[in-house]
């Protein structure tokens, strides 16, 4: 039976010195931060262009005016960051 790359890894990885195999275990880890990073950078710039865009901006404002009546009384600043 043949060997799952996994297996075959571990066991070349076991070859390598140990200063080697911690090298290319600081690389492994920088490469995974990097793409676990790279979706939320994403969300963000989504986030920004969702705010520039006008349309959003517009529907935000008609919002608001619907809300002001409800913002009068105090009531929603008081708990909303509560």
């Amino acid at each position: 039976m043949a060997a799952s790359p996994v297996n075959e890894i571990e066991s070349q990885f076991a070859r390598l010195p140990a200063e080697t195999q911690l090298g290319l275990l600081e690389r492994l880890v920088h490469h995974l931060r990097q793409s676990l990073e790279a979706p939320r950078e994403s969300w963000e710039a989504e986030l920004s262009a969702m705010a520039a865009d006008p349309q959003m901006q517009k529907e935000l404002s008609c919002i608001e005016s619907e809300f002001s009546t409800a913002e009068a009384d105090g009531f929603w600043k008081s708990t909303a960051f509560a």
